[in-house]
């Protein structure tokens, strides 16, 4: 029987990791604030957040985004350290601060696009894509999550209930002040940001997570650990009709192995009754560093 192989994994040095965070929350921060003016702003496109509160005074009082983002920012941030009695670290300073100063400076670069389905959309998506890289750095931009974090603490509401209150709240303003085609817009490109956070965050690679009910579950456990170099897991579990024990065998493979070990299962115990699903994010040995 040949056990999985020892994947030996040297850690990064500490320093580097350090660089490598903070390097994110920059690249991050950027790409969240140059999407903001080339796409979100030009298109009125207040999908959540201090940008879409900026967007929204933007257009009513013709107030700097860049002002309007610090304004609120820095005093949320003070107010989540106090209020919370959390050190919030440097890290999400960095973000909180930085990011409405790359907006000040991008200030004047021309539009993208002004159809607003492609600026909800592709503005949506690089959003998303900039929070997720500065998720990564384990930090965030401050703004309305540390407003929906202090609301969670004094009401008791889940921490996604008081984000979808405020982003709501925020995007029903863009549909009174601007009309409800751009409240739909600004709804489209809140979804986006959304779905697109958690791809950067879980990754493309996709793994199946197994359960196999068999009669040959030493067979079966042998076969999958020599063709696919796979640990398996026993499950207790006993027969709902006969009574009888039969554990189940669990198994995690990448999305490119699950049809070698279909054939594999048909070919050990074709009698075998086996659940798949996905699993969105696997750490450990031979997938990703806990």
């Amino acid at each position: 029987m040949m056990k999985t192989k020892q994947r030996n994994r040297k850690e990064p040095h500490p320093l580097l990791t350090i660089f490598l965070d903070y390097f994110s929350i920059i690249v991050g921060s950027a790409i969240v604030a140059i999407s903001f003016n080339v796409l979100l702003l030009p298109n009125e496109v207040a999908s959540g957040g201090v940008s879409g509160i900026s967007t929204i005074l933007k257009g009513v009082f013709d107030w700097k985004p860049a002002f309007v983002q610090w304004a609120f920012n820095i005093p949320l941030f003070v107010a989540g350290v106090i209020l919370l009695g959390k050190n919030f670290g440097i890290k999400t300073a960095v973000g909180t601060v930085f990011l409405p100063f790359v907006v000040f400076m991008t200030e004047s670069w021309e539009p993208w696009t002004l159809n607003p389905l492609l600026g909800a959309l592709i503005g949506g998506i690089m959003v998303g894509l900039g929070l997720g890289i500065v998720f990564r750095g384990k930090a965030s931009t401050g703004g309305t999550d540390l407003a929906a974090q202090i609301i969670t603490k004094f009401t008791g509401m889940t921490l996604g209930t008081s984000v979808a209150l405020i982003d709501g709240m925020i995007v029903l303003a863009a549909a009174l002040v601007f009309d409800i085609e751009k409240g739909l817009y600004a709804l489209i490109g809140l979804y986006v940001t959304s779905k697109t956070i958690d791809l950067v965050q879980v990754g493309f690679g996709r793994s199946k997570l197994v359960y196999i009910i068999t009669n040959k579950q030493v067979e079966m456990r042998d076969a999958i650990y020599e063709e696919i170099d796979r640990g398996v897991t026993k499950l207790p579990a006993t027969g709902g009709y006969t009574d009888a024990e039969k554990p189940i065998i669990m198994v995690v493979v990448h999305q490119t192995e699950f049809s070698r070990l279909k054939q594999l299962v048909k070919t050990v115990d074709p009698a075998a009754f086996v659940i798949v699903s996905d699993a969105a994010e696997v750490l450990g040995e031979g997938f990703k560093r806990a």
